[in-house]
């Protein structure tokens, strides 16, 4: 069985949390003897997983970077074991999903699932051939939402929201060229926001099946938000408005 490596405080603290069997290995810095050092060992002993005391060298070997906190783990897969569809049928509440396409920097995809994560949508979808996967880096990035967040990789993007809006979901674009502001739509019903990387946008046919189109107001000087700036605009816009809904 391969393991893969996963590094930082946040992304293996999460493991511990829900998946400490899956953890093969924990490598930690034998010099480090911090109070955040302290708190994560006494973690990885309550979750009953050994710790090995190593250098930096080895642990920069282990995970490919000097960036891994004095924290390296080397782990499983954890198994998806639902599909799209699978977790759509067992929604208890209209569906919020974020939809990326085109993006292939592994910083910009963790920060985008750490922001799904925090702000409650129910899944993050991107194209197999047009998007990273979830590695090292992506994990470190999005402190422990790669664990949480089910991200879906697609074969056919533009086949796969058709499907959605089948099931009645909205399927919301963002471009900078929208009339339509984000603050003008209504994302308390089943949506699906769809944000393309920075530049470059959504590509034609990606646009092309949105039912919408919407804007984020730029006010200052700079013309776009970074991709997981935007994501995290637009799912708290509808996670606002979700809220406000439920008080009513």
């Amino acid at each position: 069985m391969s393991l893969k490596p996963l590094f930082g405080f946040h992304a293996v603290t999460v493991r511990l949390k829900v998946a400490p069997e899956s953890i093969r290995e924990l490598h930690v810095d034998a010099t480090r003897r911090d109070q955040r050092m302290k708190q994560f060992l006494a973690r990885a002993e309550e979750a009953g997983v050994a710790v090995i005391a190593s250098d930096d060298e080895r642990l920069s070997k282990l995970c490919g970077t000097h960036r891994h906190q004095g924290v390296v783990a080397r782990v499983t897969a954890l198994s998806q074991a639902r599909s799209l569809d699978d977790l759509l049928d067992e929604l208890a509440e209209p569906p919020l999903l974020l939809v990326l396409d085109g993006i292939t920097d592994p910083h910009n995809l963790g920060a985008c699932l750490r922001v799904a994560d925090g702000a409650g949508a129910h899944a993050v979808i991107a194209p197999k051939d047009h998007a990273v996967g979830i590695n090292a880096t992506v994990a470190k990035v999005a402190s422990g939402a790669a664990e949480t967040m089910p991200y879906f990789m697609v074969t056919n993007l533009a086949r796969t929201l058709g499907e959605l809006k089948e099931r009645d979901i909205w399927v919301v674009g963002t471009s900078d060229d929208a009339p339509q502001s984000l603050y003008e739509g209504n994302y308390v019903t089943p949506t699906a926001l769809v944000l393309g990387a920075e530049g470059t946008g959504m590509r034609q046919l990606t646009r092309k099946h949105c039912d919408a189109l919407i804007s984020i107001p730029m006010l200052g000087a700079v013309e776009s938000l970074n991709v997981s700036v935007a994501s995290g605009v637009c799912l708290y816009e509808a996670r606002r408005q979700r809220l406000a809904d439920n008080r009513d």
